[in-house]
């Protein structure tokens, strides 16, 4: 655990949460995403194209296209983008030497649930319909992008189109909010105050139960999934949506590999560039997916 994370830890304690604490409106939290997302440092060469609404082309170097990754931003199914993502995106695009694809889906509160899972299911369709196979597409996803990621999962496990591989990072995967890190761990996550999550999940969830597979992956039936890997901080409220979600998928015959991070915060990846945990945990996910889609990676 490095000095620049505990200095991150209290940067996001004193000033970020508080924020989201008290924005008012999705509009609002929007903007402040977008304004914060500046501050993200971008690779070298990083290049953010669109592939077609809502599909964008992020990479940073030379690609192999051999594969691609097809990534869901998180925003609490309300805010962000692709380009609010980019920077991440294009650092695990130069470490992987894969293209990401990022879908820049509907948002609630004005498109509730299952509209992103839907787009979400149309962008796969999308990428097959140019070419690609199923076993050459890998998923991720971060935070909500990280459950619709999963959820996604679950549905092309269902008609036997299984991805190369799924990476999740600190994903939303129980819309019940049944997890009991919701409150073990309420005082210590640096980042996501626990008093929106309700208000949260009511603008998402639309005519949708809460534990709807396409909006809760983590009550889904997944059928011979692929090797699935998920990164979450040790500290976050969301702790226990990824120690249950890998249960699930290792109960169904799946490979999961787990990983807890000491005290990184929610989605810390989005951080390269400011605490080496950021790139660390970036290199990790960008081996899985170069592994598990079978292409050479780059010693970035």
């Amino acid at each position: 655990m490095s000095r620049r994370l505990e200095l991150l830890r209290l940067v996001l304690r004193r000033l970020a949460r508080p924020r989201m604490a008290r924005v008012a409106t999705p509009a609002e939290a929007r903007r402040q995403f977008r304004r914060g997302a500046r501050l993200f440092a971008a690779p070298p060469f990083l290049l953010h194209q669109t592939a077609g609404a809502p599909l964008h082309r992020i990479t940073a170097g030379p690609v192999s296209e051999a594969a691609v990754i097809l990534w869901f931003h998180g925003g609490a199914y309300m805010v962000g983008g692709p380009e609010t993502h980019a920077a991440m995106l294009g650092r695990l695009s130069r470490l992987s030497r894969l293209a990401v694809v990022a879908v820049d889906y509907a948002k609630a509160p004005e498109h509730p649930a299952p509209a992103a899972f839907e787009e979400a299911r149309a962008a796969h369709a999308a990428l097959m319909d140019q070419g690609w196979q199923p076993s050459q597409i890998v998923l991720g996803g971060d935070s909500a992008g990280g459950g619709l990621a999963l959820a996604l999962l679950a549905d092309l496990c269902a008609r036997d189109l299984q991805p190369a591989c799924c990476i999740a990072f600190s994903p939303w995967t129980d819309m019940t909010l049944s997890g009991a890190s919701l409150r073990t761990n309420a005082a210590r996550d640096p980042l996501l105050p626990v008093s929106r999550i309700e208000e949260a999940r009511a603008y998402v969830l639309g005519a949708l139960a809460p534990d709807d597979p396409r909006i809760s992956p983590l009550h889904a039936q997944f059928h011979a999934p692929p090797p699935v890997l998920i990164q979450v901080g040790s500290d976050e409220i969301l702790l226990d949506d990824s120690r249950r979600m890998a249960e699930r998928l290792r109960a169904a015959g799946g490979e999961v590999t787990l990983e807890e991070w000491p005290r990184a915060p929610h989605v810390w990846q989005m951080f390269d560039g400011w605490i080496p945990e950021a790139r660390a945990a970036l290199k990790i996910a960008a081996g899985f997916a170069a592994r598990h889609a079978g292409t050479p990676i780059a010693s970035r």
